[in-house]
């Protein structure tokens, strides 16, 4: 469709500033020269906000923050507004506390911890996290329930029709991809009454350019990846939810909206210094009857295949180990998330089942993954059988079949 934005921002979250010089620092402050270049090149030459959600220190020091500070003076023109919350890892106890971090957020940034503004006729609510004793880090009490359930009310008094973009650090519960253990519920309800809102969120580390980070049912809600590691919301994967070369990330959302209402969502990465091929696009968020990206949306029924003449690759294989590489299968829509490795014994019984998954959360995606698998009885024989999944369960239409002798 023919776009002309009239708005522009990034979303960004889980930075992870530390004391010491470190990647992050010079991925933020990279992530800020590809915003200006962008908008240089644009037709639209404005970057209106970058709205960071919390997490952007690793544990809440002055350093960290006052570098935090330093790249975004460094790195920001005068004309875009910034938009930045604290939440958990600001609020780390030998920094002091929440208290602590908001004092730093007020005397370093000149940021109160909760904003609500309008940029080009959109409102922007953004909340930081409390930590409250009974609850933990990462929650909003009842003063703040309140005070976004006024905002919103505000902002669709405002125009009814006309997305408003909300910020929080951690998920809305059981809505984008990592919002089962990375989310809270307490702001849920105030949001589910506008589907116009589209929340911005982080906590869970989660890669931007897996579909299920952004997600519809009663509003839209997006995750924004990180710029320090990768954390998946999968339990049964062989090394747990940190994939191997999970620092290998640095990944964020550039949000346009143009005069007719319409929004789009590009998710940009960093580390290849290129867009991810999907555009998430909401052209009339206040309407919920059009909302598409559910876990029914178009792609979801595609199956994973490994193309004919592919074959496992069995190496490195030592005492009760080998190494096994699975070329990439095919999907018409989006990735593949996973892969499934069945292992029996010479007798066909079931040793164990492992999995991991494709890499998909890398641009430069390798064209065969290799995972090495140990735990088994040296001297005996097993068979493999290998299946590919997609990101709703789909499993492959072939399956790969190899054997072992350890």
């Amino acid at each position: 469709m023919e776009f002309k934005p009239v708005l522009r921002f990034a979303s960004i979250s889980d930075v992870h500033i530390k004391d010491h010089p470190s990647i992050e620092r010079e991925r933020l402050a990279k992530a800020l020269e590809f915003l200006s270049a962008y908008t240089d090149a644009s037709d639209y030459k404005r970057l209106d906000a970058v709205c960071i959600t919390g997490d952007f220190a690793t544990s809440g020091t002055e350093t960290q923050m006052q570098v935090t500070k330093d790249i975004l003076d460094a790195g920001m023109r005068p004309e875009t507004r910034l938009l930045i919350t604290v939440a958990g890892h600001e609020f780390n106890g030998e920094s002091g506390g929440m208290p602590a971090a908001y004092e730093k957020l007020r005397r370093i940034f000149g940021q109160t911890p909760d904003v609500h503004t309008v940029i080009n006729g959109y409102h922007f609510i953004a909340v930081s996290a409390e930590e409250i004793p009974e609850k933990g880090r990462n929650n909003f009490g009842k003063f703040k329930q309140a005070w976004v359930e006024n905002c919103l009310a505000q902002a669709v008094e405002d125009d009814e029709e006309r997305p408003i973009f909300f910020f929080q650090h951690p998920h809305p519960t059981n809505t984008c991809y990592g919002s089962i253990c990375w989310a809270n519920n307490d702001l849920y309800e105030y949001l589910a009454k506008y589907p116009q809102v589209i929340a911005f969120s982080g906590h869970s580390h989660a890669p931007v350019n897996d579909p299920r980070s952004i997600d519809q049912k009663d509003f839209t809600s997006c995750g924004t990846g990180s710029l320090s590691y990768f954390e998946l919301d999968d339990f049964d994967k062989i090394y747990g939810t940190v994939p191997p070369n999970a620092d290998k990330c640095a990944q964020f959302l550039l949000v346009e909206a143009d005069a007719e209402k319409r929004v789009r969502i590009l998710a940009y990465d960093l580390i290849s210094e290129s867009f991810f091929p999907q555009v998430w696009e909401i052209p009339h968020a206040w309407e919920k009857s059009e909302f598409i990206y559910d876990s029914h949306r178009p792609g979801s029924e595609c199956a994973p295949r490994f193309a004919d003449g592919s074959e496992l690759k069995i190496s490195n294989v030592s005492a009760g180990a080998f190494d096994i590489t699975v070329p990439q299968a095919k999907i018409d829509a989006f990735y593949v998330n996973a892969y499934y490795v069945r292992i029996t014994d010479e007798k066909g019984r079931k040793v164990k089942t492992v999995s991991f998954w494709s890499e998909y959360y890398f641009a430069d995606m390798p064209s065969a993954v290799t995972q090495r698998i140990e735990g088994l009885e040296p001297g005996q024989y097993y068979e493999m059988e290998v299946w590919a999944t997609g990101f709703w369960g789909k499993k492959s239409t072939n399956r790969l079949y190899g054997g072992v002798q350890l």
